[in-house]
């Protein structure tokens, strides 16, 4: 029997991603020059219309000084994260 893991919540990782930004104050100009991610992508990551690949979320932790489990912690919100015992 296969057991499949629980949906990732990407709207929690998005709604994290606009947080951040917004307590920095910073632009989606700002952020797209901080990152080199362009602002189309940003602006399209945070309304739901890509989710980005891993190559701008680690340049987005890095922008904002977050390690990529910090960013992708929100992903598991409204479950139980894997960890030691998951089968």
């Amino acid at each position: 029997m296969t057991i499949l893991p629980p949906e990732p919540n990407l709207d929690a990782l998005r709604q994290h991603l606009a947080r951040l930004r917004g307590e920095r104050g910073w632009s989606y100009d700002e952020l797209a020059e901080r990152t080199g991610v362009s602002r189309r992508t940003l602006i399209e990551i945070e309304q739901r219309r890509t989710v980005g690949s891993l190559a701008t979320w680690h340049a987005l932790g890095h922008a904002f000084a977050v390690p990529l489990g910090g960013l992708f912690a929100a992903l598991c919100e409204g479950h139980t994260p894997p960890g030691p015992g998951a089968e």
